[in-house]
């Protein structure tokens, strides 16, 4: 089983790395942490293209969207992470999480579609 450190609050931030943790990971974090989603967001899509296999990037990436109103980005690639097999992610907390979990738990703290649709 793949194991991830997870550094942030299911519902939005959520980082993760593949053990080893990589340097990039914790400079990811700490953008998103910092409220840098501009250099964050580049940073994860870089990564991601060198490994895409990894849902936590992904994760990243949508809550970087969400923080920056593009919720059905956002959307789309937490339905991406739910579409493939799901990855235990090690949280800060010390938990163990399903990635599946962790993109549930963030796409219910999205705004309805409906809501999106009304403004």
């Amino acid at each position: 089983m793949r194991k991830h450190l997870v550094a942030a609050a299911a519902a939005m931030a959520v980082l993760a790395s593949a053990a080893p943790v990589h340097a990039n990971d914790r400079t990811m974090y700490q953008l998103i942490a910092l409220g840098d989603y501009a250099r964050a967001e580049r940073m994860l899509l870089a990564e991601q293209k060198r490994t895409p296999e990894r849902p936590e990037l992904l994760l990243n990436l949508a809550a970087v969207y969400a923080k920056t109103n593009r919720v059905a980005e956002a959307r789309a690639l937490y339905a991406e992470v739910l579409d493939r097999p799901a990855v235990a992610l090690d949280m800060l907390s010390g938990r163990t999480v399903s990635s599946h979990d962790v993109a549930l738990t963030a796409m219910t703290a999205l705004p309805p579609r409906n809501a999106i649709a009304a403004r």
